[in-house]
């Protein structure tokens, strides 16, 4: 009779803590379709995307590069912790061997669909993994330099952690009642403060170059 009270213990526990652990998270990648998800590219607008630029591979996010623009989120995101896993693929648009590869994190992303929509990216390219760029007027307030670029303010990242090229990285951006950290495999490489925009889609890019995401999972704070 113990030996039943125990497993029934053992099975109630078990059970709880996996509750727990699912409204802990929730996995905004289901790696089986892009349900809550809809693509944007520069030439086709929403919804169109005649060349599969965007494709699921074994659970797996294929993004070719071949054309501008994002598969964003539906739903819009507040006080989060955002956890990606990527690796880069080998095609590029330039195949200039100084053609860094390029993607990146839009959050915050408010108003219309355009390339490219105002939000805060964390950049993922090449040796660059984890700098601001502040798109379309969107405004953070930041200890390191905040340089004009392409029209864009952009904030470099502190230190270089990304992995070599071939390998999964993880970045982390966590968005906490204005605060916003970049954090990559582990280390935090950009933070801000008072951002202009607190809420919005998520968003990850197309943008000439072929990356993999094998994990998108968000962590309300």
């Amino acid at each position: 009779m113990k030996t039943i009270k125990s497993l029934l213990l053992f099975i109630i526990v078990l059970f709880c803590t996996s509750t727990t652990l699912k409204s802990d998270s929730e996995l905004i990648f289901n790696g089986k379709d892009f349900s809550g998800w809809y693509t944007y590219l520069d030439k086709h607008g929403i919804g169109k995307d005649p060349e599969k630029v965007f494709k699921i591979e074994d659970g797996i996010l294929h993004i070719s590069g071949k054309e501008n623009g994002y598969l964003a989120t539906k739903k819009s995101f507040t006080n989060y912790k955002l956890i990606v896993e990527f690796k880069w693929g080998t095609d590029k648009r330039d195949p200039s061997p100084n053609y860094k590869r390029d993607s990146g994190i839009l959050y915050h992303m408010t108003g219309l669909d355009k390339i490219w929509p105002k939000s805060f990216e964390c950049q993922i390219q090449e040796s660059d993994c984890g700098d601001f760029w502040l798109i379309d007027g969107i405004e953070i307030k930041s200890k390191h330099t905040i340089h004009q670029k392409f029209g864009y303010q952009h904030i470099i990242k502190s230190n270089n952690a990304e992995l070599p090229h071939g390998e999964w990285n993880q970045v982390e951006v966590i968005s906490n009642n204005g605060k916003c950290t970049h954090i990559v495999n582990g280390m935090v490489v950009n933070e801000g403060t008072e951002a202009s925009v607190q809420s919005g889609k998520i968003l990850i890019q197309s943008e000439g170059a072929e990356i993999f995401f094998r994990r998108i999972e968000l962590k309300p704070l």
